[in-house]
């Protein structure tokens, strides 16, 4: 039964995500090119209720779905890992117009080009889990 909740969650977001247009590569290009603040807009949202949802939890001390309480483990706060691993995704993003939740949106909306892009971010994936042992984390 809880798959069918997150599926729902999923095709909720989906739609939120392509009638914002923030699937849309014209507006990703128009961000890129710092012509539009409407995906600015849309990150900047999404960055400030992220920050409340977390502090929330904090406060609150909430549980997960199977009852735990959720903690949140500290990172590692090292400027090259995250100025590399920037780049590398902005990089991507800029390439392949969008970042990966707007690849499945697209997808579902029915642009088959975007399946390249889908499968290329797969193999990303696969080549850094090959090389994660070698990579300064």
């Amino acid at each position: 039964m809880k798959v069918i909740g997150y599926l729902f969650t999923g095709i909720l977001l989906g739609i939120v995500m392509f009638k914002s247009e923030a699937a849309s590569w014209f507006r990703i290009y128009e961000m890129f090119r710092f012509e539009a603040f409407h995906m600015y807009g849309i990150i900047g949202s999404a960055l400030f209720l992220g920050v409340l949802g977390i502090q929330i939890i904090k406060k609150k001390k909430l549980k997960d779905v199977n009852g735990e309480q959720i903690q949140f483990v500290p990172k590692n706060r090292s400027f090259s890992r995250y100025m590399f691993g920037g780049i590398i995704f902005g990089l991507g993003w800029a390439l392949a117009g969008a970042c990966p939740g707007p690849i499945y949106t697209l997808i579902g909306a029915g642009y088959v080009s975007v399946i390249v892009v889908f499968l290329s971010a797969i193999l990303g994936t696969f080549i850094y889990g090959l090389l994660r042992d070698k990579l300064p984390h």
